[in-house]
């Protein structure tokens, strides 16, 4: 398993360049074609807990990005989660499952 944590999301409101974004995009984009399986998740979320619980009852290691603890976690959940919420699951560079459909996961 690989978590990986900057640090903490501001609660303050920002607007998000289009360069800041673009660079938010190929964060995401190596995540997601480096690994295997990624989940994003946020670290208090009981229902991320129950996707990673699942994966690692299934011998899964998922790379973890907790957006609460990543420097770019407003903006990556921004990218990613425009009408969904956490977690969301990739494998293999293909959205596996959101939140709502995350328990039938084909693994």
């Amino acid at each position: 398993m690989q978590v990986v944590e900057e640090s903490s999301m501001g609660s303050t409101e920002e607007s998000v360049s289009p360069v800041k974004m673009e660079t938010v995009y190929e964060k995401v984009s190596l995540l997601v074609t480096g690994n295997a399986v990624v989940i994003f998740t946020i670290s208090g979320c009981c229902m991320c807990h129950v996707v990673k619980q699942l994966l690692f009852g299934l011998g899964v290691g998922p790379t973890i990005v907790e957006l609460d603890r990543d420097d770019c976690g407003r903006d990556i959940h921004g990218l990613l989660f425009q009408q969904q919420t956490v977690p969301a699951v990739f494998r293999r560079r293909e959205v596996l499952g959101w939140r709502r459909d995350s328990h039938g996961l084909p693994y």
